[in-house]
């Protein structure tokens, strides 16, 4: 799966005879899974035809600021535009635009655009070899290193002029390719290993029932795409859940009951930088197992329990250079409960959900959470998408992970 997977590009396409290549390079990253808006220079549309442009990216394509043949129309926000994207790449980038680029001159939408831009700004050089060469494009080019700007390198070959050389604009293949080393070279969590666990257990009473709760695995599952996105190999030990993961670099160990969940996690956890334990794992399970559906008209039903396996206690124990987070969920005295299990397991950081919170715990959307660390110190957010709650709790674990 491709990093630029769910990722919106802004791609900006100025006039030179390389925009042709545009309309291949928008495919591969629609293909690459990416939703893509396009930006001409209004000299552009003598080389690529928006239609094509708007039929490849599926979105609207714009040139101007405003829709001159509708007087009613509303004016194309070039800010809203640059702060939709994740990333804004302009390709090809002629030596006017970079001109421009280079020394803040805002004449056009797309300029516009690129002045008002937050995210990485990449370009892809086209224009002839002497061009290519002249000390007024080097400088621009220096500039543009200076402001952060990412260069695509420009391809040597035959030009348009007929001249060989360098000046070709890089091949939408290799567009693709530079981008995707180039953000994930810079991912925080590259190189690093992540366990996290999910979901219930089910501990069997029968071939039919078997004792669970209410957790759904989302809390888990946000915690898994979060790490895979800044960069993590992951692992997701799941217990039983009918989600579905995004991103499909992550490695999923589907198990049923906490002894599964136990010996999973073990057969990990020596190869992991960080482990998460979201999961809702059952306390207890039937001693026995019937090996044939229990009849609802027996006349007393008596099922005798036993502990099971304390997963998180017993990482902690063996805990070497692992940071190692757990998740408390409690209905009374919080804070100090979290603790306690904080400093009973050997936890690096726990993370507290409370009952009394609405729209916190198992099978919402939502949570409410307090972060302890193991010096006790305590960090509380508000209710938030757990897809936002599993950022905040990788802003706090990303800079220890990376002491």
């Amino acid at each position: 799966m491709s990093i630029l997977s769910s990722k919106k590009v802004l791609l900006g396409i100025s006039a030179g005879i390389a925009a042709y290549k545009s309309a291949f390079l928008v495919r591969l990253f629609v293909k690459a899974g990416a939703e893509v808006k396009v930006i001409m220079t209004p000299s552009a549309k003598d080389f690529v035809t928006p239609l094509t442009l708007s039929t490849l990216s599926k979105n609207e394509v714009f040139s101007s600021f405003t829709q001159e043949e509708n007087e009613n129309a509303t004016w194309n926000n070039h800010v809203e535009l640059a702060l939709w994207a994740d990333f804004f790449v302009i390709a090809p980038a002629t030596a006017n635009t970079l001109s421009k680029m280079a020394n803040g001159t805002c004449d056009n939408l797309l300029l516009a655009a690129y002045l008002s831009a937050k995210c990485p700004v990449y370009y892809a050089p086209a224009m002839d070899l002497d061009m290519y060469k002249h000390e007024s494009v080097q400088i621009a080019f220096e500039k543009l290193n200076t402001y952060g700007v990412i260069q695509i390198p420009a391809g040597h070959g035959e030009l348009a002029s007929g001249l060989v050389g360098e000046g070709r604009m890089a091949e939408p293949e290799d567009i693709i390719s530079f981008m995707e080393k180039d953000i994930v070279s810079k991912l925080p969590l590259r190189n690093k290993k992540v366990l996290i666990t999910a979901g219930p257990t089910y501990e069997a009473i029968d071939p039919v029932r078997f004792i669970g709760n209410h957790s759904s695995g989302k809390m888990g599952y946000a915690l898994a795409e979060k790490a895979a996105s800044l960069g993590a190999e992951v692992f997701l030990v799941s217990g039983p859940t009918h989600l579905q993961l995004n991103n499909s670099s992550i490695q999923k160990i589907a198990v049923t009951s906490a002894e599964e969940m136990y010996n999973a996690c073990h057969s990990l956890y020596s190869k992991v930088d960080l482990a998460i334990l979201a999961a809702a794992v059952a306390d207890f399970r039937p001693k026995i197992i019937a090996g044939q559906k229990i009849k609802k008209d027996q006349a007393a039903l008596s099922i005798e329990l036993e502990p099971t396996l304390d997963i998180l206690a017993s990482l902690g124990e063996i805990k070497k250079k692992q940071l190692l987070v757990g998740f408390a969920l409690e209905t009374e005295n919080e804070i100090e409960n979290a603790k306690k299990k904080l400093i009973k397991k050997n936890l690096d950081f726990i993370v507290l959900n409370s009952l009394n919170d609405a729209g916190a715990g198992f099978g919402s959307n939502t949570n409410k959470i307090t972060i302890i660390d193991k010096n006790e110190q305590f960090e509380s957010f508000e209710l938030k998408d757990k897809t936002e709650v599993a950022k905040d709790i990788f802003n706090i674990l990303t800079p220890v992970l990376n002491e």
